[in-house]
């Protein structure tokens, strides 16, 4: 009947029809232009074609669509705007609309993930059937757009706005029950099934006894609400989801304006508001910055993919150090498959990391996200010790004791002579050089970092610390065992802080010297929690707590000492002296006190100015520009000699490193990308308006030359 490359059209029995989706040489399907041309194709040769009474969509992978060709954004988004609407409107009018204005019945059969593109070709299609363990959504506004093959059209008219709402501006994955719930799926059944359960609902839309035209005409004409009612329900939306996407992630709200725009429309006439919209949103620095994210992910997985490529996987692992840290790391690898012995010299330690893991364990159980089977089987696979009884058996320990060289010089040592000869040990030190402390150690070849960051079940990077002695087999087993473990590792070389650390305290640095010379750490905050960072640089230094703080300062400044050294005392030190060491004791920038719910909040503390007022200057108002430029300026140029360094091997690296290590803003892109969207020429020449505060604003010579001569990171 069709013949394509990635989709064709078969008989079936009884003069039903399958559309099967199949992109050869590939584990999944998507949306590419070879696939809508061939859709397009497909579906004009079963319009003609009176022999065939229903039409099944299915899929020969393991999932159904998993959504746009994301690599295709690009070329397609730089496009004219008007150029850009004509296409998505020729989509929609040409394949989609062709599709579910088939002179037939037809019904989706989802046995898989369907998200976008592949769940808005099932939302032209009348019936939809789901097997119980697949999952479909819209996740555009996570890529800073929202759905333009009709999902912002045909979902709410489908499943009311309310729910269309929360299924577009959260762009979150919705399981089987959860669809057939909401009402964007008329069956869940096994996968087995499933085939078989979409057919027999077309014999009976043909046989009369399920009314398709009248499904049908509800998503092509306006939505089912009064004036007074459609008013309420999207302002309302606006304002909440306004709210929760913050000012900086416009799409979601745009959605809802869209939404809005077309309730009283029918479908042809609503779908292009939709594509309007969407272009809108497609053209913002936001979508640019959000697909290059996509994108630069997939880079950073294939090349840790790469690097792990034929290790062994590990069998037994080891963290030595409970306690939160330990407590953490025991969590994520018990929980992601890989069975851990936790081990500390006190039973304190033990008890502490236990309580840690059970206490994550805890709160998946009260979401719903596992069961007491699950957290009881995660809890088993981590074996509390005091001593080092099964250490022969270990193939990977990750030492997690105190920030102390001398101290990891002794564990690490004894811990050696426990493993068996082909283990790989690594320290999840976060300052001090893997060089120095493999120097004691007998097989300094099997030895690197692994550096998790806290709270280790929610920040997704791990740096990959190599050593000079550190072997390539070694770090591709330590790869091997962060990816299996669900982490973003990104291989970098030994220094002082390695890449994350050493970027993010000439930004300390900034801040302070800002301090110094009288500015409101309150404001400060402020100013760069609207330029998008979650926290402000005093709340953030709070929660990394003034001890680690004060410590890792100090290892960057004795590495860095030109533009790291100053002379004066600055409020970290201070704070550090007088033991406000921030979230952990209660007390820093901030103080930190239980409030009726034992929720600890963050709130103002008369004591941290006065310590302040003696070392610093008399206030000063700084311009939030000011601000803004002194601490990026500070922050960007230690990215950029961390490349120039080949301390990071790409850019992609850098970035990624700092939104998942950091939570720098995705939106901006990473600090390189940052560099580029401002240009690298007014970034230099911004730069060097602060050259009088000394070396954090140094601009490097190759930045320099690439200002020049119009170079770029990417």
């Amino acid at each position: 009947m069709f013949a394509g490359t990635v989709l064709s059209v078969k008989p079936l029995a009884d003069g039903f029809a399958e559309l099967c989706f199949d992109r050869p040489n590939e584990a999944i399907n998507k949306f590419d232009k070879t696939t809508l041309d061939e859709l397009q194709a497909a579906v004009e040769s079963l319009a003609g074609d009176a022999s065939v009474k229903g039409l099944v969509v299915t899929s020969a992978k393991d999932g159904f669509i998993v959504g746009a060709d994301i690599t295709e954004f690009g070329a397609m988004f730089s496009a004219p705007k008007e150029e850009l609407v004509k296409h998505i409107e020729a989509v929609n009018f040409n394949i989609f609309n062709a599709l579910e204005d088939l002179p037939f019945p037809t019904a989706a059969a989802i046995n898989g993930i369907a998200l976008g593109g592949g769940l808005e070709v099932c939302l032209a299609c009348d019936f939809r059937v789901m097997a119980d363990n697949a999952k479909i959504g819209l996740p555009e506004t996570k890529l800073g757009i929202f759905p333009g093959f009709g999902g912002a059209t045909r979902l709410p008219r489908l499943i009311g706005v309310d729910n269309a709402v929360d299924w577009i501006a959260t762009g979150a994955d919705k399981k089987a029950p959860k669809a057939l719930a909401d009402g964007a799926v008329d069956s869940v059944v096994s996968g087995e099934q499933l085939k078989a359960a979409a057919v027999d609902i077309l014999i009976k839309a043909v046989a009369g006894e399920f009314d398709w035209q009248a499904k049908r005409a509800v998503k092509k004409g306006p939505l089912l609400l009064n004036d007074m009612e459609s008013l309420m329900s999207f302002e309302t939306c606006k304002a909440f989801v306004g709210q929760a996407a913050g000012k900086h992630y416009p799409a979601p709200v745009q959605a809802i304006v869209c939404m809005q725009e077309a309730a009283k429309m029918e479908r042809d006439e609503a779908l292009k508001v939709e594509a309007k919209h969407f272009a809108e949103m497609a053209q913002t620095e936001v979508a640019r910055q959000l697909i290059n994210l996509f994108l630069a992910d997939q880079v950073l997985v294939k090349t840790a993919k790469g690097v792990a490529k034929g290790a062994e996987p590990v069998k037994q692992a080891a963290v030595l150090g409970a306690g939160i840290m330990g407590g953490g790391i025991a969590y994520q690898s018990a929980y992601t498959g890989t069975p851990i012995i936790m081990k500390d010299i006190a039973q304190a330690g033990i008890d502490l990391g236990i309580k840690e893991a059970t206490k994550i364990l805890s709160k998946l159980e009260s979401r719903g996200k596992i069961n007491a089977t699950k957290m009881a089987g995660v809890l088993n696979t981590i074996h509390p010790t005091l001593d080092y009884n099964q250490f022969g058996e270990v193939d990977m320990v990750v030492e997690a004791v105190v920030e102390n060289p001398k101290v990891k010089h002794a564990v690490l040592t004894e811990v050696e002579s426990k493993l068996s000869g082909d283990a790989i040990l690594a320290s999840n030190t976060s300052t001090i050089s893997i060089d120095l402390l493999a120097e004691p150690l007998k097989r300094p070849e099997s030895f690197l970092g692994m550096h998790f960051f806290n709270p280790v079940h929610r920040m997704p990077l791990v740096e990959i610390i190599r050593g000079a002695k550190t072997s390539d087999a070694a770090v591709a087993k330590t790869v091997n065992y962060a990816l299996a473990m669900g982490k973003k590792p990104v291989v970098v070389r030994d220094c002082a802080g390695f890449l994350v650390n050493r970027v993010l305290f000439p930004y300390f640095a900034a801040f302070t010297q800002l301090l110094h010379q009288g500015a409101d750490f309150t404001f400060v905050d402020k100013v760069m929690e609207k330029f998008g960072w979650p926290m402000g640089p005093a709340y953030l230094m709070d929660v990394v707590g003034m001890d680690t703080g004060h410590h890792a300062a100090a290892v960057v400044a004795e590495a860095f000492p030109d533009r790291m050294k100053h002379d004066f005392e600055d409020a970290v030190t201070a704070m550090y002296k007088a033991e406000r060491f921030g979230q952990k004791n209660g007390k820093g920038f901030y103080q930190y006190v239980p409030n009726k719910k034992g929720r600890v909040e963050k709130t103002l503390d008369p004591d941290a100015t006065s310590l302040l007022a003696p070392i610093c200057a008399a206030p000063k108002e700084f311009a939030a520009q000011e601000i803004e430029q002194r601490l990026m300026v500070a922050f960007c140029l230690e990215a950029v000699r961390c490349l120039e360094e080949g301390i990071a091997a790409t850019p992609t690296d850098v970035d990624m490193a700092m939104i998942y290590g950091l939570g720098f803003p995705p939106f901006r892109g990473g600090p390189l990308r940052y560099i580029e969207t401002l240009g690298v020429a007014q970034f230099v020449e911004i730069a060097d308006k602060y050259a009088e505060h000394g070396g954090l604003f140094k601009v490097t010579d190759k930045l320099r030359t690439m200002a020049a001569n119009g170079e770029t990171f990417y």
